[in-house]
């Protein structure tokens, strides 16, 4: 049983590399974490504890979120509510908190997409299930074509002027949808904060429109799945382990790993041991090897694996001719399974 009484490590920002977003007055850390995957009903709450504790006292103050996440839908708001309430209420100015809605979430037309009555409720259900009075960031989670972007857009103004949400986000944009809620948002007087999209070496999409379009908007960029949902990891090396995503066939499908990935992935963790990494450290410190990136989200499923991931820290720098051989390997795969929504 985890011990109840919980203080912050003294130290906690003493390690921790921050980054500034866009042109705003925020900075947040090089890595930030994410409970898509881990904080569900399926996982004991004394883990997920464990995590956030050591997450915080590593200095990740970004805790980022969906209504869907979970399983089922909506517990991982619930049960990190919980653990905010035990753990981290004295520490919630000192919290940087995000969720989103877009995916789908409850039954019937109202449940999914960009519309003002889908967003702004879920919104209230999330604050309700955190225990909290507003979020850091309310971030429309996907483009839906079928929807004016400025309904999407204003619902996330009213998020910000009611006070439920201190800054606006959208995920998965494309760069051409991107300049667009950047502008409408401009003139409803509430500038567009972030941009979340998928970032990795087997994915890299954002990188000749997406991120020179967020640097020249002053928009930051938060990187999710830079894992490539455990593709960049030790994991797949010998094949498909019978506990894993691709084994479910769920968010990561089985023809996701090709031979010529599967060529890559080992030479890339060739190149990753050269450099006393892991793969997954490596993959980590290449996406935030561009200074437009403002952090990256990792997610943890263990203590152990959320200090191997900070670890990075330490070794993040490479040579040109480190760079060039990546290259060389890190192409796109065809895993972006969101690309749908960024190319809408």
């Amino acid at each position: 049983m985890t011990d109840m009484t919980y203080n912050a490590a003294p130290g906690r920002y003493d390690e921790m590399a921050y980054r500034r977003t866009g042109r705003s007055g925020i900075d947040l850390p090089l890595l930030s974490l994410g409970l898509w995957h881990n904080f569900g009903d399926d996982r004991p709450l004394d883990t997920q504890r464990a995590i956030l504790r050591r997450a915080f006292d590593l200095g990740i103050t970004h805790i980022d979120l969906a209504n869907n996440y979970g399983p089922p839908y909506g517990s991982a708001e619930a049960n990190f509510g919980r653990i905010l309430a035990t753990d981290f209420k004295p520490y919630r100015d000192e919290l940087f908190l995000s969720t989103k809605a877009g995916w789908d979430m409850w039954p019937g037309p109202y449940g999914e997409y960009g519309s003002r009555k889908y967003l702004l409720a879920s919104l209230d259900q999330s604050l309700k299930r955190m225990g909290v009075d507003y979020v850091d960031v309310f971030y429309s989670h996907r483009f839906d074509p079928k929807t004016p972007l400025e309904e999407t857009m204003g619902a996330l103004d009213t998020a910000v002027r009611s006070g439920r949400a201190l800054y606006a986000g959208i995920s998965s944009y494309s760069p051409e949808r991107t300049n667009e809620a950047h502008r409408i948002l401009t003139d409803l007087g509430t500038p567009l904060f972030i941009h979340q999209p998928s970032y990795s070496m087997l994915n890299r999409w954002i990188e000749p429109e997406l991120l020179p379009t967020l640097d020249e908007l002053g928009v930051g960029c938060i990187a999710f799945s830079p894992l490539a949902q455990g593709m960049l990891t030790s994991k797949y090396l010998d094949g498909i382990p019978a506990d894993s995503r691709m084994a479910e066939d769920s968010s990561l499908p089985r023809e996701f790993l090709t031979d010529d990935v599967l060529r890559r992935l080992r030479a890339l963790n060739d190149i990753a041991a050269e450099r006393g990494q892991s793969l997954a450290q490596l993959a980590l410190a290449w996406a935030m090897r561009d200074e437009r990136v403002t952090s990256v989200l990792i997610g943890a499923s263990s203590v152990a694996q959320l200090e191997d991931n900070v670890a990075t820290l330490g070794n993040r720098d490479f040579d040109d001719a480190e760079l060039a051989a990546i290259d060389e390997l890190a192409v796109d795969s065809g895993i972006d399974v969101w690309q749908e929504s960024s190319t809408s």
